[in-house]
């Protein structure tokens, strides 16, 4: 039987400090730290996906803005949990990121400026509503020709419950609306800490996947847009 949870109210700045994710799961380390940057964003990589000032949004612990970075690219790393930035801050020394902490449902501050952007699992985190204003909000920070990168649990069989996973038409009409044409869209899947989370999977009927390394693996959307 499968629990549940208010996903709408997970306290993103207190599991980085050790505290619970969402109230009542248990969830008291951060699932997704896997401490390297995510496959699925290494294959983004291969494919030539990145290029000019790239945006990563909901950086988390930062260690997808470092691999970036490593590779030469220029990278501003933002995330709404202060905690995250101030971690990811002492994980990069040595390399020349921009860290801010910004709301991504608004990015006033950023009009024009990205050619890529890097959506890591932010996308599924927001209610229905903030989803649409965050997909708006990216478009307007970036340059005509931007690229965005995305990746979102998926709503399918064995998969993580909605509404933290999505509906692929869902994941669609929020990109077209917001003026992104998706060039991509397929299925991988998404690298999470397994001690976190292993306990929290069961009990919400998720099937984890674990990858060469041990690491729990669920399904995501994969999604490769361009800015209409």
């Amino acid at each position: 039987m499968t629990t549940q949870y208010d996903f709408a109210r997970a306290d993103f700045n207190s599991v980085y400090l050790g505290g619970q994710l969402i109230e009542g799961a248990g969830i008291t380390r951060v699932p997704w730290d896997i401490e390297a940057e995510q496959p699925a964003v290494v294959d983004f990589h291969k494919l030539g996906r990145f290029r000019g000032e790239i945006l990563d949004v909901g950086c988390g612990l930062g260690d997808n803005a470092i691999y970036l970075a490593r590779l030469g690219h220029k990278v501003t790393a933002i995330d709404a949990a202060s905690a995250a930035i101030e971690q990811a801050r002492v994980r990069a020394a040595g390399l020349d990121i921009e860290w801010a902490v910004t709301d991504a449902t608004d990015l006033s501050e950023y009009t024009g400026r990205f050619d890529t952007v890097l959506d890591s699992a932010l996308y599924h985190t927001l209610d229905a509503v903030n989803r649409k204003l965050y997909v708006a909000a990216i478009h307007r920070a970036t340059a005509p020709g931007a690229r965005l990168n995305l990746l979102s649990f998926a709503a399918v069989p064995g998969g993580m419950p909605e509404p933290l996973a999505v509906a692929e038409q869902t994941l669609r009409d929020d990109l077209a609306e917001a003026g992104w044409k998706i060039t991509s869209l397929g299925q991988t899947r998404f690298a999470g800490a397994t001690e976190a989370v292993i306990g929290f999977l069961n009990k919400v009927g998720a099937e984890p996947v674990f990858d060469s390394l041990g690491r729990v693996t669920l399904p995501v959307w994969t999604v490769q847009a361009d800015r209409a």
